[in-house]
This record gives structure tokens, sequence and C-alpha cells, in this order.
């Protein structure tokens, strides 16, 4: 501590506090509610006077100053230590790790949806508990959330009010929104060219040529998504309304999906009244298990969705002149068989997974930002 009284000495400047905010490294105590009731019981005990007159003051506050940077330092470091927070959410689940300043990653943890366009206060209490979740797994305490930097990847971020509104609400110091698709690139091919898929509840397709990355879908439930999990578990239960009405066949599909709401479309049509993509989403599975036993319906839906998917992965081809390709989210095993031949011959394993993509991010965002990661 001598460092800081030679500089608070040095600048002559009338109180402590005034100086200390002065000084980079207690900037970041600044926001600790410890140290802050510090200086608050000295102020109250008329502690901090003009620093020529303060020899006793400085000895006291020193004091009380040493036993808790020792007593930091001593338990780790963690309170100087500023962590980076990587978020992948989307409709159905929301995943976060927590990083040191090299990128390593510490701790993961999970919670529910999180698309913010759908449900954004929804989003923004699973992602503060995803994060939570994260620190608790590195054995760090949660409290240092709100001096984290933090690189979220959102499905639904492509609505500008929407991402307006959740910003300020996020629980970290600093936060940067962006496409959940962007850090599943960045996971899956680091920095070199080619696409990627995201097929799980929503779809979104990245490709990235040269210093040039572009998207397309990820325009949400109501106007875009075909073919996502959540396309797959509507199309089936219009199907199976259909065959209860007779104008399609009945098949184990149908059947299955009728009983499900205690063979009553009444209840059908009334679950769909406030269902959420993610609510559809949970039908998707399904198809592809009947579609694995040749059900006509469940072929049906999913070779109409495949199709469209390769419309998509075309797209993505001309951006990328052929290069590689990678499936993403909780259905892309699934959907692999229903490609085209064309596609499949394409793809490749991705090197890492969507938080190590915005975990890198974050590191390359908040690497010498005033107040960042160093």
């Amino acid at each position: 501590m001598q460092t800081l009284s030679s500089a608070c000495a040095h600048k002559k400047l009338p109180a402590l506090e005034f100086n200390a905010k002065k000084i980079p490294i207690v900037q970041r105590l600044l926001r600790n509610d410890l140290f802050i009731s510090l200086l608050r019981v000295s102020q109250k005990h008329n502690l901090m006077i003009k620093m020529e007159k303060m020899d006793f003051t400085k000895t006291l506050f020193f004091r009380l100053g040493n036993w808790y940077f020792f007593g930091i330092f001593l338990a780790g470091d963690d309170f100087m230590q500023r962590y980076l927070v990587g978020v992948d959410g989307g409709g159905t689940s929301c995943r976060a790790a927590v990083a040191d300043a090299t990128g390593r990653i510490l701790g993961r943890g999970r919670s529910g949806a999180s698309n913010i366009m759908t449900a954004p206060d929804t989003a923004i209490s699973n992602i503060a508990q995803a994060a939570k979740a994260a620190f608790e797994d590195a054995g760090l305490d949660p409290r240092l959330l709100k001096d984290a930097d933090a690189y979220l990847g959102l499905a639904g971020n492509n609505v500008e009010n929407t991402v307006a509104y959740v910003m300020p609400r996020l629980p970290f110091h600093q936060s940067i929104i962006e496409s959940d698709g962007l850090i599943a690139l960045q996971g899956a091919l680091g920095d070199g060219d080619g696409a990627v898929a995201i097929l799980g509840t929503g779809t979104i397709y990245i490709a990235r040529s040269g210093s040039q990355v572009s998207s397309i879908g990820g325009w949400g439930y109501h106007l875009g998504d075909l073919g996502s999990g959540a396309r797959l578990g509507q199309m089936a239960l219009q199907e199976s309304l259909l065959a209860h009405d007779g104008i399609s066949a009945r098949t184990e599909l149908t059947q299955a999906l009728l009983e499900e709401f205690e063979s009553d479309p009444r209840k059908m049509v009334a679950f769909s009244q406030s269902a959420k993509p993610g609510d559809y989403g949970r039908y998707a599975p399904l198809v592809f298990e009947f579609g694995a036993h040749r059900d006509k319906a469940a072929l049906s839906i999913l070779e109409q969705s495949a199709r469209f998917i390769d419309r998509s992965l075309d797209r993505m081809s001309e951006l990328t002149h052929g290069g590689r390709l990678c499936l993403l989210g909780g259905l892309s095993t699934l959907y692999a068989q229903y490609l085209a031949p064309r596609h499949q011959q394409r793809l490749v394993q991705p090197a890492q997974d969507a938080l190590a993509g915005s975990i890198a991010l974050a590191k390359a965002a908040f690497a010498g930002v005033e107040g960042g990661v160093a």
C-alpha cells in the first residue's frame, strides 16, 4: 500500500476518497460494498481530512485498507480479478461460462429459455441464473458478476427495441449482445472461413468468408425459423388436427399427439393460444422418433422441413464458395441424414462449442478496454 500512499501524497489532493477515484486499481474497490462501508465509517468520524493533516487518520485508514487488501489477496485475489462471461441463449435453454482474463473457462452453468424476443424478462432472469451457476461451478462468489464483462449470443437479438430493453437490466459490468449464431460460428470454426447452421428451437445460418460475416434467417418464430424445432412441433399438431378431421390419414404420430391432449382437439387448440416456440419445440423429438419408424406423417414433415434447410444451405455455400459447414443445435445430428448429399459431403465437426466462441469474442472485445480485461 506504500504505492497508494505515495501517490496520494505526491498529488496533494484534499481528500483520500477523491484521490482513490483517480487511481485505476482503486476504482474497482469503489464498486465494492465493504470498501464503501469503510469509507463511510471514515467520513462519519471525520477521518477524511486534508492530506497534510491526516498522519494518524492515514495510518488508521491504511490499517483498515491493508487488512482488507491482504485478506483479498490471501483469498485468491478474486476481488481484483475481472472475469469474462460468455452466454449462449436460445429458445429452450441458456448456457453460461465464466473465464479468467486469458480466456480459460473456469465454470459453466445452465438455466431455462432465453429468447429475448419472445420473453425478454424471462430471458433476463435465466441469463442471470445461468451466469450465477457458472460462478458457483467455478467456486467463485456470484457477487463478482457485477464486475464481469459479458459477451452474449442470444436468440431474438435482431429486434432493436428488445436489445435496448434487455441491455441495462443485465447483471454485468459491461455487456455486448450479438446473435447466438455469431458465437456458434466462432466456436465451431475459430477465425477460419465456413458456415454454421444452428438447428434448434429456432434456426439461423452464419457464414464467414475472409473479413465478411453474413447471416440469413433468425427472424423468429412468427415470420421465420422454418425447419426449426418449434415449426416441427407446430406442423405435427396441425397434422394431428387434419387427421382428426379426416382430411389426412391417421398415423401413429398423429394418434400419439392427440392422446397427449386426451384425444380432445379443443385442448390442443387451447394450448396453442399461449404456446411459445419452446412449447412447440418439445414435440420435435417425437417427429424424428416416429420418422425413424417410417411414419408417413412424420416423414412428410421432416422432408418438407429439410428441403427448406437445403435451400438455406445452398445460399451459405454461395457465400463461402462451397466451404466447410457445421451443423449445430439440438436437432443438428437428427437432421443430418435428411439433408441433400451436396451438403452432407461438406460437413465437418465443430472445433469447440458456442460458449467457447462467446468467451473468445469476449476476450477480444474487452481486451485493453479501460476498466475491462487487461
